[in-house]
């Protein structure tokens, strides 16, 4: 999940942004923002409930989901919390 999250961020920054201002068309922007901010509510949702449902420390949890609030955090969450849980 995360790493789907932090690449509908990619395609938003460096795809869909560059149309919308370089090229004036805003219909890629206003669909991959939905897309993604709905991956991230989904991510945020699912790491609170992966961590009830497993019992991870409270630090650890919020650990995770501040880490998600950084542009591309999610990537280094996945890669250092989540592989190997």
């Amino acid at each position: 999940m995360g790493f789907l999250e932090g690449l509908s961020l990619l395609i938003l920054v460096f795809i869909a942004l560059p149309l919308k201002y370089g090229y004036n068309n805003e219909s890629l922007t206003k669909m991959l923002g939905l897309v993604h901010g709905a991956l991230f509510l989904l991510f945020i949702l699912n790491t609170i409930s992966t961590g009830i449902e497993q019992k991870w420390k409270f630090k650890t949890t919020a650990t995770i989901v501040v880490s998600c609030l950084i542009p591309f955090g999610t990537f280094y969450v996945d890669n250092k919390f989540l592989k190997n849980k």
